[in-house]
């Protein structure tokens, strides 16, 4: 499979693949080289600034690192706006919605991130809301006439995924923006397991909102999520989830809140500062390998894998079609777990998730030489029964 590929000249941008096969960006990305400066920036601004550093551009960052991010989502500059998780950007988003006058519905589905899940069950109903879950009938994909089925004039909100966790199948975010405006309702779209692997564009969809974080395929580290906000509700909307950040005058310290009219509005409390000068460098590679070779090899990558699979009779927990999968692939092996657990130990870093098997994701810094030697790895491990090793491993300390 090996042929000329140009992105391999990131690799050393990533220290990590200097000593592990890394395969597991769809969980956590490789951090890059320049994080390191970056967080010592920080931590000399802090020391040799004190509380100046805030003039210098720390109170700013929500934004101006959402402005690294924009590009890489369709988005104009001052449209995306830092948050520390999907579930605090998401719950931002859920706050700001009126479900009075018939509109009282939430529609979600079965296979959404667990974590985003939680937050719209517990917030909907004390927002006089309820949610409406599409069930799978595979487990890996959601019908889309099913779904769109689902969104009549009673929905105010629908917050889906744009890629599936545990498949990676890619939803159609234009058709159902499409569909969901045309009965008067707003979409949400989570994005985090496509932005920075598969083309992502907000103004081509017109998706109200769109979150993600830059924690997996964009490899910027923890702590650093962002939400999109469309032109069109940007600054009519209201999030009650808010904060001073959010005020039109926010070192004024009123009593009332008076949001301010752009991006900020959607801001809340005092921004986590060493997470968002992580975030930037991840993001910036990214930009310069260009989202358009990154989907290629991808596709080229996880096709590859889905032979290898086949090839030894493992169930696939992927789509087949390229145009419907996202970048990783997912295959159940015998003794997944305790394989999972050998292929860490031997340094190809993979992870593993109930109901999918073992999830490969490999990224515009993987050689195609570390796709087999992780398939011929998994050969060796079964061949010679050293998964029996592993069964007393406790599950926790599969990557997760």
């Amino acid at each position: 499979m090996a042929k000329a590929d140009d992105l391999l000249a990131f690799r050393e941008e990533f220290p990590i693949l200097a000593r592990s096969n890394y395969l597991v960006s769809n969980s956590l990305g490789a951090m890059p080289r320049a994080v390191s400066d970056r967080l010592a920036e920080y931590a000399r601004d802090w020391s040799e600034l004190g509380v100046k550093a805030w003039a210098s551009g720390w109170w700013d960052m929500p934004v101006t690192v959402g402005d690294i991010i924009a590009p890489l989502i369709g988005a104009d500059a001052r449209s995306v706006s830092m948050q520390p998780n999907v579930s605090i950007a998401q719950s931002i988003v859920l706050s700001s919605m009126d479900f009075s006058g018939g509109r009282d519905t939430i529609v979600m589905t079965e296979l959404d991130f667990p974590s985003v899940r939680y937050a719209y069950q517990q917030l909907a109903e004390k927002l006089g809301a309820r949610v409406v879950v599409v069930p799978s009938d595979d487990g890996l994909s959601i019908d889309q006439e099913r779904l769109l089925a689902a969104i009549d004039e009673r929905v105010r909100l629908v917050s889906v995924s744009h890629v599936l966790f545990k498949s990676a199948f890619i939803m159609d975010a234009d058709a159902i923006c499409a569909h969901a405006h045309s009965v008067g309702a707003m979409v949400s779209l989570d994005a985090y397991h496509s932005a920075g692997v598969i083309p992502v564009d907000v103004k081509r969809s017109g998706v109200d909102f769109l979150t993600g974080g830059v924690l997996k395929w964009l490899c910027g580290g923890p702590g650093a999520a962002f939400l999109y906000v469309s032109p069109a509700v940007r600054a009519s909307l209201e999030p009650a989830l808010t904060g001073w950040q959010a005020h039109v005058h926010p070192f004024a310290f009123e009593q009332e809140m008076s949001y301010a009219g752009g991006i900020e509005r959607w801001l809340t409390g005092t921004p986590a500062i060493p997470a968002l000068f992580a975030a930037s460098a991840g993001p910036e590679i990214v930009a310069r390998a260009g989202i358009g070779a990154i989907r290629a090899k991808s596709v080229r990558q996880t096709e590859w894998l889905i032979a290898a699979a086949d090839a030894r009779g493992y169930r696939v927990h992927a789509p087949r079609d390229s145009a419907k999968r996202g970048g990783t692939v997912a295959f159940d092996v015998p003794h997944g777990h305790e394989v999972a657990q050998f292929l860490l130990s031997r340094n190809v870093i993979v992870d593993y998730r109930v109901g999918a098997g073992i999830r490969v994701g490999p990224h515009f810094y993987t050689r195609d030489e570390e796709l087999d030697e992780c398939i011929t790895a998994i050969d060796e491990c079964l061949a010679s029964g050293e998964w029996k090793r592993f069964t007393q491993a406790a599950r926790a300390a599969v990557v997760t």
